[in-house]
């Protein structure tokens, strides 16, 4: 089974200087003379420096040398923000006020050279996003709720454990379906969380019938936004309830309607998109065998960063297929090569790989003060006609790489009738 897709998983650009964000902003309130802090959204404040490595730069996105713009962010007159925002093709309300106008300025300011970098990723990440709202028929504007989720970094975690571009916590995750394990965390697979989180949109909308406070529920839960609820005397206007949310739930909102400025309207604001490559074609083969990243780079002409980042979902470097089937995405080219090579590629250093055993021996002699039989004591065994490494180790209830560490050996080459020690 093969599924082409494009590239999915850029992530940043080479010329992106680091970003400490402050984790708020103070607005002043007119009318009660005093300074309010909101809270930023962590997708506002994380560092981005450390994605400057990631293979998805090298070789997807690069600053426009072409684009000659001035770095200073300009002003307007508030009637113009109004009326841009106005003019925006939505069905979500997004009304200004002066916090939306603060966060708005955040984007311009000390967040453009990300707001830059974003730009280029939603070349990949937004035709995701769009086609799984739309098979839940959402209203499209959701698609910038990453922007402030995770910056649009799959690998992103928050300070309290959600993952993702869309940054779900473990147990909703897995409420929709997200399988998450050792070994996999499906909540970095942007497709399967891109439907994930329409489907948890969907049920927030139909809780509440508005957008604004289903959203203030995707980022604190529908619990706390009851609880406001019910202390703004039960109103459902999220600007009235406002004050009894949760510090950053206050600022979420805002930040929302910010970001859909500013991915829409960001050259009035002076800030260049990265340039984004067209990426490689890339195919998907459901595999029913454990296979491991060691195995696929091997034979299969790709990089291990390639296939890290093509397979994010993957936490170890292992693909559990074995009993299950499992997604493997790699370019075009890989996929070709891994049909061609088949168990080639399965049995390629499987004993080194997969050290686990499944049936252990258990040593029936207990060790004795008066020097008994011990469990330590050496063991040889002589090597018979046909005996390969893994026979040996499964009659003696070890594995190969312990067999070839005792024996000092660098090759599983065995010769009959010689010894080998195998504890």
């Amino acid at each position: 089974m093969k599924k082409k897709i494009g590239l999915i998983c850029i992530l940043a650009f080479t010329g992106l200087l680091s970003v400490h964000a402050q984790n708020n902003i103070t607005v002043h309130d007119e009318r009660t003379n005093k300074d309010e802090v909101i809270e930023l959204p962590e997708g506002m404040t994380s560092d981005i420096d450390s994605l400057l490595n990631e293979w998805h730069i090298k070789n997807y996105l690069s600053e426009d040398e072409g684009c000659e713009s001035s770095s200073e962010n300009p002003t307007f007159p508030e009637e113009v923000y109004i009326s841009r925002l106005s003019r925006l093709p939505n069905i979500i309300e997004m009304p200004y006020n002066e916090v939306v106008r603060k966060f708005i300025d955040h984007y311009g300011t000390k967040l453009r050279r990300s707001v830059s970098y974003m730009l280029g990723a939603a070349n990949f990440y937004i035709p995701i996003f769009e086609e799984a709202l739309e098979s839940y028929q959402l209203p499209l504007e959701l698609k910038f709720l990453p922007v402030i989720e995770s910056a649009l970094n799959p690998q992103a975690t928050s300070r309290v454990g959600a993952a993702g571009l869309w940054q779900f916590m473990l147990t909703t995750g897995k409420m929709y379906g997200l399988e998450v394990n050792s070994l996999i965390d499906e909540r970095r697979d942007p497709i399967k969380s891109s439907y994930a989180a329409a489907r948890y949109l969907r049920d927030l909308y139909n809780i509440y019938h508005d957008w604004s406070l289903a959203i203030a529920a995707y980022n604190c839960g529908p619990g706390n936004v009851n609880k406001a609820i019910k202390r703004a005397n039960g109103s459902t206007d999220y600007w009235t309830i406002y004050p009894y949310l949760p510090q950053e739930t206050r600022g979420y909102v805002p930040a929302f309607i910010a970001a859909n400025y500013m991915m829409n309207y960001y050259c009035e604001h002076n800030i260049c998109p990265v340039k984004s490559k067209l990426p490689v074609n890339t195919d998907t083969i459901i595999v029913n065998k454990n296979v491991h990243f060691e195995q696929i780079t091997a034979l299969c002409n790709v990089t291990m960063e390639e296939v890290k980042a093509l397979n994010p979902q993957y936490r170890t470097g292992l693909i559990p297929g074995e009993g299950r089937g499992c997604i493997l995405r790699l370019p075009a080219h890989g996929i070709n090569s891994f049909i061609e090579y088949g168990d080639s590629i399965y049995n390629f250093k499987s004993d080194e790989l997969f050290t686990n055993r499944k049936v252990a021996k258990v040593n029936q002699t207990p060790t004795t003060k008066s020097g008994g039989a011990s469990r330590n004591r050496a063991k040889y065994v002589t090597i018979r006609k046909g005996d390969t490494l893994s026979l040996i180790a499964k009659r003696n209830g070890t594995t190969v790489s312990k067999i070839k560490r005792l024996n000092g050996m660098r090759s599983n080459s065995i010769r009959a009738g010689r010894k080998l020690r195998v504890r």
